[in-house]
């Protein structure tokens, strides 16, 4: 999971679903350094979009090869439409 993906959900220590995901055996928080960064602003820069958070989530499903979970799934698809991606 991005580190982008926690900043951008995590909101109190109440959210108990999502501590038990972040806390859950083999999750982990990838981190956006320099290299990943700007391996995000170019797939943004190529599909023409401007969410980060989205454009480092669909990077890294597509390097593990692991599906998303999303309720809006139109800017994933349009990062990269081959990812498997489940609407919540």
């Amino acid at each position: 999971m991005p580190a982008g993906v926690v900043a951008q959900a995590w909101r109190s220590a109440r959210q108990v679903r999502l501590a038990r995901i972040l806390n859950a055996r083999g999750t982990q928080i990838v981190v956006l350094d320099g290299q990943r960064a700007r391996a995000v602003g170019l797939l943004c820069a190529a599909s023409g979009t401007h969410d980060v958070v989205d454009s480092s989530v669909a990077l890294t499903a597509r390097e593990q090869h692991t599906p998303v979970v999303t309720s809006d799934p139109t800017d994933l698809r349009r990062l990269d439409p081959s990812l498997v991606i489940f609407r919540v």
